[in-house]
C-alpha cells in the first residue's frame, strides 16, 4: 500500500464507483479502489531518465532501432555489445524493481543500481562478459536459470522483449539445463510454455457451480466468481503423475491413504487445500487442526494423532513410509503439543490428550508381558526404564576424575550436576528423555487436577492411571516425584481404592458414567509398581496411607463375591497379593500374614479345583491362573523373610554392637511357614496328575513354575535353621526327588522341552530381541508391541520359566541331600542340553537393549543354574566330564556377559566354576605335552621352524607346556588374584546377594541397577594388568611419583599372565572376541609400570611365551592397529609412551625390543615409524634383537616398498650419520636398507619432487665415504635372515641397475662389483 497522511485508510462509499466499472470488473469494490490508487501513483512517479525511451501509463514502448530479433541459427556472440547495453539501457532493470522500498526512493534506487551495472558491464570486453555469463551458468542451479529467464519472458508486460532471452538461452554449455531440452517449473511451480492450473481455475463460470445464484439475492447482483471457487468439484486425481516420495496422508481412524485411493468427499476427507483432490491429512494439517480455536477440531486431530502413533508402534508403516513417524513427531514438538492440550478447559480436549499422550508412553502389550514374568525366578525384579542415550559425553569425563577425587569433591560434583539438570530447558531434557522432561513441566499436578476435580470418564482414568504407572518405572526418582506430589496418591487411593463402594449399576466397564468411587485394577498396580522402587517407598506407601488395611479388603473376599465385574475383581485380587508379596520381599507387611493365615489356607485348598472350576477355554482362566501365582510368590517371599528371623534374633542377642547394623527381626517364624509346605507339595502333585494335553500343560505351566520356585526357597532357608532336624530334611527332600522330580525328568513333555531351548533363546536368536520398527531412544520400550512369537524366550511355547525354575529346585535338592547328585545327572546326558550349552558360547552376544537385557537376564538364570548342576556333578562323579571344556568354555562367556544386578552370580562363578581343575581337564590329561608338541610342529612362513619361546635373557626359557603346567598348578592362587582385584563391585555385590539369597531384610530395591554394559569389561582377563597400570597413570597424572609398587607385584602379575596364557592355549575361542592389538595393548602395561618388573624370571617368561602366540601368523594377519580399540584412546600416544620407557629402563631387554618393533610393521601407520626414526632415534642403539630371536618375517617390515617421502629422507639420514648400525639393531638397519635400496633404483612414474629425490639420494649414496654402507645401499638384493646382516647383496649389479646408476651419477659405463 502507499503511504498517506491518514491513519486508516479512508472510507468511500459504492456509489463512488460508476456502474460500467462495476459490469466490467469481475473484482470486489475494496480491490477496484486499492487497484486504481496504486494505478495513480505509478504514474506520478514513473519519470523515465535520460537516455531511456519513454514510459506511459506503466506500458513500456520499444525501441524499434535496437537490433534484438535475431535469427534463429544466430548466436549471442555474434549480437553487437553496444546494441545489447542499448536494450538494457532502453528497458531498465529486469529482476531489482525495488518494490521493498517506499514511493520513489524505491525506484531511484533501483535504477542507480542498474546503471552501475551497465557501466560496470561497460568497461568489461566481450570475451570477459562471455567468460563470466559461462562460469554463472555453469554454477547456477538450472531451476533458478530459469527462474531469472522467466522474469524476461514475463517481461512483455514491461516490454522486455522475449527474443533476447532465447539468444541468452542458446549461449548455455550443453551439460546444462537448457529451454530446448527439458522444462524445469518456475518458482511458483508452472512451466515454462504452459498455462497455470490456477490461471485455469480462474476462469471459470455459473455453470461449473453447483449452486446458480440468483440476482434477486440480497447483495448477488454482481456474481464474483473467483470468491465462488470454492464450491467448485474437486479436480480429477493425478495418479498417471504421482510417484514416490509423496506426502504421506491418513484417515481418521489413523490409517494410510494408499496414493491411487480414489475416496467420496463425503467421508470427510477432503477438508484441506493442499492437494486438495487427495484424501485424508499430512501431519503438518492435523498439527495446525490441533491448535484450532474449535473445541471439536482440536480434539478431533489430537485422537487422529493417537491413533496414528498406535499403528506406527505395532510397524502399520514401516514398509511404506520413509522415516520413523515417532520420531519426526517429537522433532516438530508433538509432546509439548500434548502437554499444551493438557492444560485445556475443556473435558473433550482433555480426554484426547490424555489419549494421545497414553498411545506415545504406554504399550499395553509391554504391561501384559511384565505381569506374565513378575512370577518367574527372580520376575519382580525389572530394569529401570532409563534411556541409555545422554544429551552429551561429559558423564564419562566426569567419571574418570571422580574415580581421581575424594568424596567431598565427588559429592559437590553430583549437587552442580544436579543443579545444572534443573536448569536446563523443557525441551532440551525431553529431546534425550520424554518422561523426564514431562516431569519437569509439572504434568503430575495436572494428573492430579483432572483425577480430582474434572473428575472425566471412565477410559480417561484408565489412561491416567497407566501413564503414571509408566512414569513409575522410570526411575526411583520419578516414583518419589509421584510420592511428593500434592495430593495426587490420596486421591488415587481415595477414588479407586475405596474400601466400601455402591455396586455399579451395570456389569460391563464401557457403560459407567463414572469410575470415581469404584475400584479399579490399575491403581493398585500403580501402587504395586512404586512398592517395587524401593524399601523406603514401601515403607512410605504402607504407613502414610495404611495400605495394609486396603489389602486385606481385597485379598480376604474372593473374586466373585466382590461387586464389580468379574474380570476386574480377579485382575484387583491379582494386583493385590502381588504388593503384598513385593513388600514381603523387603521382610515388610508380614504381620498381615499371621492375621489372614485362615484366608491364605482357604485359597491354597481352592488351587486343585482350578481347572474343574473354570473352563479351559474361558478367558478368566489364566486370571485364575496368574492369581494362583501371585498367591504362592507371596507365600515364597514370607518364607524366605521367616527364615532370616532366627539369625537376626541371635544377632540382637549378643553384648557387642560394634559388629555391624542391627536390624529387627521380622513378625513372622519358621514355625509359622514351615506348616503351608506339605498343602504346596500336595498341590504340585495334584497339578503334575491333571496335566493331560498340551492345553493344559500350558495353561498350568505358570503356577507349577511358581510351585518349584517356593519349594527351592524353602529348602535353600530350611538349610539355615538350626531347628530343623537335619536327617528329616534329608528324608523329605528324597522323597520329593523320587516321588515328582525324576519321574517328572522322563516325561516326554520335560524331553521336548530341552528341544526348545535353542529355537526360543534370546542368546541364539538375537533377532528376537530387536527394536520395534517405530522404538525411538528418548522413550524406552520392550518392543512387545503386537506380542512375541510362540518360539521365543517370553512366548507361549517358551520352556525357560519352568526349566529355570526346576533348576533351582534341583541345585536346592542337592545342597541338601549330596547323594541325589549321581540321580540327576540324566538331565547332564541330555544331547539337547549340552548342544545349547554350546551354541551359547559360540553365539556372539547379543546387542545390549532394553529388550535384550529384560529377556537375557532370565536365560542367564538358566544358564547358571545349569552349569552349577554340570559343576556338582562333575566333582562327584569324575567320569562325567567328557563335556568339562564346553560348561567351561559356557561359564566364561556367562561370566562377561553378566548385566548388573547379578554380581552374585559372577562372584560365585569367579569362586568356585571358572578356576577349577575339574572344569579344566587339559590340566591333567596331557595339555602341556601337546602344546610342547604344537611348538615344535609349527612352521614359519619362510618354511623353517619358528622358535616360540627364543626371546630369552641370559639363560633359556622354558617351554610353554613347563609354564602351562605351573598355571595349572597354581589356579587356587589366580583365584585369589582376581577376586582381589574385583573388590570394586563389593557393594552391588552385596546389595545382589541379599536378593539371590533371599535376605529380604537387606533388599533395597526391586529396580535393578542402570544397564550401560555388562557387569566386567569384555578383556576381564587382563583386569589386574589394567588395574595396576591406572593406578600408576592416575598417580603420575597428579604430580606423585611411585617410588615403591605392591609388594606382591610380581605375584600378581605373574598369575594374570599365567591365566592369560592358558585361555590362550587352551580356551583361544574365549578370547577371540577381544582383538589382538587390545591384547597386546594390554602387555605393554606390563613395561609401563615402571622399574625392571618385566625383568623378573617368573614375568618374563610368561609374557615371552605369549608374545610368541601372538607373533603367529594368523595373529599377526588379524592385527590391526589404526581401528578403535576398547579402553583406549590412541594407540599411538600408548606407543610413545613405550618407547620413552624403553630409553628409560629397557637396558636393552630383547622382549621389551620385540615390542618396541611389533608395530613398525610396513603395513602400519607411518606416523609410528616416524616416531622411532625422528624423535627417539636415541632408542635405536639399545634396540639390539638379534634375527635369531626375532620372531616375526622380516617381510613384514620390508614389503611393500616404502612410500613415504619423509620417512625414507629419516632412513637414510639415521645410516648416513651412524645412528643405525647393524651391531646396534640389527632388524632395522635390514629394513632402512632394503626400503632406501628400492627408492633409490626406483624407475616408476613419479611426481617430479619424488623423482629429484631419489635422484639426489642416489648421487649422494655413491658419493659415500664409507664404503659399507655404500656397497649395501647399492648392492641390497632381498632380506634373508640366515645372512648376518639379515639381507642378501648382489655379487654385481644387474645392467638395468647399472644403466640407471651410470645415468645419474654420470659416470662412465663399467661394472660395478660388491666384493671389497
Amino acid at each position: 500500500p502507499l503511504p498517506t497522511g491518514d491513519a486508516f485508510p479512508r472510507v468511500f462509499h459504492r456509489s463512488e464507483i460508476q456502474a460500467e466499472e462495476k459490469a466490467m470488473c469481475g473484482r470486489s469494490i475494496f480491490a477496484q479502489k486499492v487497484a486504481a490508487k496504486r494505478a495513480a501513483g505509478a504514474a506520478a512517479m514513473s519519470q523515465p531518465p535520460v537516455g531511456t525511451s519513454q514510459l506511459t501509463a506503466g506500458v513500456v514502448v520499444q525501441d524499434n532501432s535496437c537490433p534484438h530479433i535475431l535469427p534463429e541459427d544466430a548466436s549471442f556472440e555474434s549480437s553487437d555489445q553496444d546494441n545489447s547495453r542499448e536494450i538494457a539501457i532502453s528497458h531498465g532493470p529486469c529482476l531489482i524493481t525495488g518494490e521493498g522500498l517506499r514511493g520513489r526512493e524505491g525506484e531511484m534506487e533501483a535504477q542507480k543500481i542498474h546503471e552501475e551495472n551497465l557501466e560496470k558491464l561497460h568497461s568489461m570486453s566481450h570475451e570477459k562478459i562471455q567468460n563470466e555469463q559461462e562460469k554463472l551458468l555453469t554454477q547456477l542451479d538450472p531451476s533458478l536459470v530459469s527462474f531469472l529467464k522467466s522474469r524476461r519472458s514475463k517481461g512483455d508486460i514491461k516490454g522486455i522483449p522475449k527474443q533476447i532471452d532465447s539468444a541468452c538461452t542458446r549461449t548455455e554449455p550443453q551439460n546444462v539445463w537448457t529451454a530446448s531440452s527439458k522444462e524445469v517449473p518456475d518458482m511458483d511451480g508452472s512451466v515454462k510454455g504452459q498455462q497455470r492450473p490456477e490461471e485455469e481455475k480462474m476462469k471459470i463460470t455459473e455453470d461449473d457451480l453447483p449452486v446458480k445464484p440468483q440476482k434477486d439475492w440480497i447483495h448477488m447482483d454482481t456474481v464474483e466468481f473467483e470468491k465462488l471457487e470454492w464450491m467448485k468439484d474437486l479436480p480429477q486425481s493425478r495418479q498417471h503423475k504421482m510417484k514416490k516420495g509423496m506426502q504421506a496422508r491418513f484417515s481418521l481412524k489413523g490409517d494410510l491413504i494408499p496414493l491411487d485411493a480414489d475416496l467420496p468427499t463425503y467421508l470427510g476427507l477432503h477438508h484441506h487445500g493442499e492437494e486438495a483432490e487427495r484424501a485424508g491429512y499430512s501431519l503438518q494439517e492435523l498439527f495446525h487442526l490441533s491448535r484450532s480455536q474449535v473445541i471439536q477440531q482440536r480434539a478431533l486431530a489430537l485422537h487422529v494423532l493417537a491413533r496414528i502413533i498406535q499403528k506406527a508402534k505395532q510397524g502399520a508403516f514401516s514398509l511404506v513410509l520413509k522415516g520413523s513417524v515417532l520420531r519426526l513427531l517429537l522433532d516438530a514438538g508433538f509432546l509439548f503439543l500434548l502437554r499444551f492440550a493438557l492444560d485445556d478447559s475443556t473435558e473433550n480436549v482433555i480426554a484426547a490428550s490424555v489419549h494421545a499422550l497414553h498411545a506415545l508412553l504406554v504399550s499395553s502389550e509391554d504391561e501384559e508381558y511384565l505381569d506374565k514374568t513378575f512370577s518367574w525366578y527372580q520376575g519382580s525384579m525389572v530394569f529401570p526404564f532409563l534411556p541409555n542415550e545422554e544429551e552429551d559425553d561429559e558423564d564419562e569425563e566426569e567419571e574418570e576424575e571422580q574415580q581421581q577425587e575424594p568424596k567431598s569433591n565427588i559429592l559437590e560434583k553430583e549437587r552442580r550436576k544436579k543443579s545444572k539438570e534443573e536448569n536446563k530447558p523443557d525441551t532440551d531434557v525431553a529431546r534425550y528423555d520424554v518422561i523426564k522432561g514431562l516431569l519437569k513441566t509439572k504434568i503430575l499436578h495436572r494428573f492430579r487436577y483432572i483425577l480430582e476435580v474434572v473428575c472425566p470418564v471412565p477410559v480417561v482414568v484408565l489412561d491416567t492411571l497407566d501413564i503414571l504407572t509408566r512414569v513409575a518405572r522410570h526411575s526411583l526418582e520419578a516414583c518419589h516425584q509421584i510420592l511428593d506430589c500434592p495430593r495426587l496418591l490420596e486421591t488415587v487411593i481415595r477414588e479407586f481404592l475405596p474400601s466400601q463402594w455402591s455396586p455399579p449399576a451395570v456389569g460391563e466397564r464401557e457403560v459407567l458414567s463414572s469410575l470415581h468411587g469404584v475400584p479399579c485394577a490399575a491403581a493398585m498396580k500403580l501402587l504395586r509398581v512404586l512398592v517395587s522402587a524401593g524399601r523406603s517407598v514401601s515403607a512410605r506407601l504402607l504407613n502414610k496411607f495404611d495400605l495394609k488395611c486396603y489389602l486385606s479388603r481385597f485379598v480376604v473376599e474372593e473374586p466373585q463375591d466382590l461387586p464389580l465385574q468379574h474380570e476386574e475383581a480377579v485382575k484387583l485380587s491379582t494386583e493385590a497379593f502381588r504388593l503384598w508379596a513385593l513388600a514381603a520381599g523387603y521382610a515388610q507387611a508380614c504381620d498381615l500374614y499371621s492375621d489372614l493365615y485362615p484366608v491364605l489356607v482357604q485359597i491354597l485348598q481352592s488351587f486343585p479345583g482350578l481347572t474343574g472350576k473354570c473352563c479351559k477355554d474361558s478367558f478368566l482362566f489364566p486370571l485364575y491362573i496368574q492369581r494362583a501365582a501371585a498367591v504362592v510368590t507371596l507365600l515364597t517371599n514370607v518364607t524366605l523373610t521367616a527364615g532370616c528371623t532366627a539369625e537376626l534374633h541371635k544377632h540382637l542377642s549378643r553384648s557387642d554392637l560394634d559388629e555391624g547394623p542391627q536390624y529387627p527381626p521380622p513378625p513372622v517364624t519358621w514355625i509359622q511357614v514351615s506348616g503351608l509346605k506339605p498343602t504346596l507339595e500336595a498341590c504340585l502333585k495334584r497339578s503334575l496328575q491333571d496335566i493331560g494335553g498340551s492345553d493344559t500343560w500350558d495353561a498350568l505351566q505358570p503356577l507349577i513354575t511358581t510351585y518349584f520356585i517356593y519349594l527351592g526357597a524353602y529348602y535353600s532357608a530350611c538349610s539355615r535353621q538350626l531347628s530343623v532336624n537335619a536327617v528329616e530334611s534329608v528324608d523329605e527332600v528324597e522323597q520329593l526327588a523320587c516321588e515328582v522330580l525324576l519321574p517328572l525328568l522322563q516325561r516326554s513333555d520335560i524331553r521336548h522341552m530341552w528341544e526348545l531351548l535353542k529355537p526360543c533363546s534370546a542368546v541364539c536368536n538375537p533377532q528376537s530381541c530387536s527394536p520395534a520398527p517405530e522404538s525411538v531412544a528418548s522413550i524406552v520400550s520392550l518392543s512387545c508391541t503386537g506380542g512375541k512369537p510362540p518360539l521365543s524366550l517370553v512366548g507361549l511355547k517358551s520352556p525357560f520359566p519352568f526349566l529355570t525354575a526346576l533348576l533351582f529346585l534341583i541345585n536346592n535338592v542337592i545342597s541338601i541331600h549330596k547323594g541325589l547328585v549321581t540321580k540327576f545327572s540324566c538331565v547332564l546326558e541330555s544331547r539337547e542340553v549340552n548342544d545349547y550349552l554350546l551354541k551359547s558360547w559360540t553365539a556372539e552376544s547379543p546387542c545390549l537393549t532394553h529388550c535384550s537385557t529384560w529377556v537375557v537376564r532370565h536365560e542367564y538364570h538358566l544358564q547358571y543354574f545349569a552349569l552349577l548342576l554340570a559343576h556338582k556333578v562333575m566333582v562327584a562323579c569324575p567320569e562325567q566330564s567328557q563335556h568339562a571344556s564346553v560348561y567351561h568354555c559356557a561359564a566364561m562367556t556367562l561370566l562377561s556377559r553378566l548385566l548388573p544386578g547379578c554380581e552374585h552370580l559372577a562372584h560365585k562363578l569367579l569362586e568356585g566354576f571358572i578356576f577349577n581343575h575339574e572344569l579344566i581337564p587339559e590340566g591333567r590329561s596331557g595339555g602341556p605335552e601337546a602344546a610342547d608338541f604344537s611348538d615344535i610342529l609349527h612352521i614359519r612362513a619362510d618354511g623353517k621352524l619358528m622358535q616360540p619361546g627364543s626371546v630369552v635373557l641370559n639363560y633359556p626359557n622354558p617351554s610353554r607346556g613347563t609354564l602351562l603346567e605351573g598355571a595349572y598348578q597354581h589356579l587356587p592362587s589366580i583365584r585369589s588374584c582376581y577376586l582381589l582385584h574385583c573388590a570394586h563391585l563389593e557393594v552391588a555385590l552385596a546389595r545382589s546377594k541379599a536378593v539371590y539369597e533371599g535376605q529380604t531384610y537387606l533388599v533395597q530395591s526391586m529396580l535393578l541397577p542402570e544397564t550401560k554394559g555388562p557387569i566386567l569389561p569384555s578383556d576381564w582377563p587382563f583386569l589386574p594388568l589394567i588395574v595396576l597400570y591406572n593406578k600408576v597413570a592416575n598417580a603420575e597424572t597428579r604430580g606423585v611419583v611411585l617410588n615403591t609398587l605392591p609388594p606382591d607385584l610380581v605375584n600378581t602379575v605373574t598369575r594374570n599372565l599365567q591365566w592369560i596364557l592358558l585361555l590362550e592355549t587352551w580356551r583361544a575361542k574365549v578370547l577371540e572376541h577381544i582383538p589382538t592389538a587390545a591384547k597386546l595393548s594390554r602387555l605393554f602395561c606390563i613395561f609401563l609400570t615402571g622399574g625392571d618388573l618385566f625383568l623378573e624370571g617368573p614375568v618374563h617368561s610368561y609374557t615371552a611365551s605369549l608374545l610368541s602366540l601372538y607373533c603367529q601368523s594368523k595373529s599377526l594377519d588379524s592385527l590391526q592397529l589404526d581401528v578403535p580399540l576398547p579402553g583406549l584412546a590412541s594407540f599411538y600416544d600408548l606407543y610413545i609412551d613405550l618407547l620413552e620407557q624403553f630409553e628409560g629402563v629397557s637396558f636393552g631387554d630383547h622382549l621389551f625390543g620385540v615390542f618396541v618393533l611389533l608395530p613398525l610393521q610396513r603395513r602400519f601407520s607411518t606416523q609410528l615409524r616416524l616416531a622411532m626414526f625422528g624423535e627417539h632415534v636415541s632408542a635405536l642403539r639399545v634396540l639390539g634383537v638379534p634375527f635369531k630371536e626375532f620372531p616375526i618375517p622380516l617381510e613384514r617390515y620390508t614389503s611393500p616398498p616404502e612410500d613415504s617421502l619423509p620417512l625414507l629422507k629419516l632412513y637414510f639420514r639415521t645410516l648416513v650419520t651412524r645412528a643405525l648400525r647393524p651391531s646396534w639393531c640389527p632388524i632395522l638397519y635390514a629394513v632402512a636398507v632394503g626400503h632406501v635400496n628400492s627408492f633409490i633404483f626406483s624407475q616408476d612414474p613419479v611426481a617430479q619432487e619424488v623423482d629429484l629425490a631419489r635422484k639426489s639420494m642416489l648421487r649422494k649414496t655413491w658419493l659415500l665415504t664409507d664404503e659399507v654402507l655404500k656397497k649395501h645401499l647399492i648392492f641390497y638384493k632381498l632380506p634373508n635372515t640366515d645372512n648376518p646382516l639379515g639381507f642378501e647383496v648382489y655379487k654385481q649389479l644387474p645392467s638395468l641397475r647399472q644403466r640407471y646408476l651410470n645415468m645419474v651419477t654420470e659416470q662412465q659405463p663399467n661394472k660395478l662389483k660388491a666384493s671389497t
